[in-house]
C-alpha cells in the first residue's frame, strides 16, 4: 500500500533574489528554493509547463516527490508553498522541505470507498455523501500509504462513517483528535418525502 514516489525533476538555479528569480521566469521556468534536514537551502528552477501540468492534476502538496537534479543525489521533498501570480493565478515560486525517510509529516491522504455493491443502504437508493475525499494524517516518509480504505459493507441509510470506524495502516494518525465525519449514507428524496408523509399522517391521528 505505500505510495509509488514520483520523480521531479528540476535544474539548479546559480543565482539568488530577485533579479535571478526575473530571468528564470523569462526563461519559461518557475524558481524555487529547497531547504530543511540542516542542510543549506538550495536555490532551484522548474520548467513552467511540467509544473502546471502536475498542479493541475491535483493533490500536489499532498505528495512525496522524488527531487532529482542533475550531479546530485536524488532527495525526498515535499511542497510547501507555492505562490501564484495574484490576477493570472499562475505558479511564479515553489519552496520544497526535504525529508529523511524516518521523517513524520502530515500529509492529505486520499479516501478509497470500497464494497458500494455490498452496502444494503445503497442498494435501496440510498446516497453515498462524502464529507472528507482527503483526510489529514501524520505519515512517515518512507511509509506514506496511496490512500486509507473504507469498506462500505453493510452499511445501511443513516450510517455515519467517523475517522475512527477506519483501520489506518501502521504508524499513521490523524492530525485532529476528535473522531470526524468522513462519510454518510443519505436517503433518497423519495423515501425521506414518504418518512416524512407518515410523520405528518401519525401527528394528525394523534391530533
Amino acid at each position: 500500500m505505500a505510495k509509488e514516489i514520483p520523480d521531479l525533476v528540476v535544474e539548479a538555479r546559480a543565482g539568488t533574489g530577485k533579479g535571478a528569480a526575473r530571468q528564470a521566469r523569462r526563461e519559461g521556468k518557475v524558481p524555487g528554493i529547497v531547504y530543511g534536514d540542516g542542510k543549506d537551502p538550495q536555490p532551484i528552477q522548474v520548467e513552467f509547463n511540467s509544473l502546471l501540468t502536475k498542479l493541475r492534476a491535483g493533490r500536489f502538496l499532498s505528495t512525496l516527490w522524488n527531487l532529482k537534479v542533475e550531479g546530485q543525489e536524488d532527495v525526498r521533498v515535499v511542497c510547501r508553498s507555492v505562490q501564484r501570480d495574484v490576477v493570472k493565478d499562475l505558479p511564479t515560486h515553489i519552496d520544497f522541505m526535504r525529508l529523511h525517510r524516518n521523517t513524520r509529516v502530515n500529509l492529505f491522504i486520499h479516501v478509497n470507498f470500497e464494497n458500494h455493491e455490498e452496502a444494503p443502504g445503497l442498494k435501496r437508493g440510498g446516497t453515498l455523501v462524502v464529507v472528507r475525499p482527503e483526510v489529514e494524517l501524520m505519515v512517515t516518509a518512507s511509509e506514506i500509504p496511496d490512500h486509507i480504505t473504507v469498506d462500505l459493507t453493510g452499511k445501511q441509510i443513516g450510517d455515519t462513517i467517523h475517522i475512527n470506524d477506519i483501520e489506518l495502516p501502521k504508524g499513521v494518525k490523524p492530525t485532529i483528535d476528535r473522531n470526524f465525519v468522513i462519510a454518510n449514507i443519505a436517503a433518497p428524496s423519495g423515501l425521506r418525502s414518504e418518512d416524512n408523509a407518515e410523520a405528518a399522517e401519525g401527528e394528525a391521528t394523534e391530533a
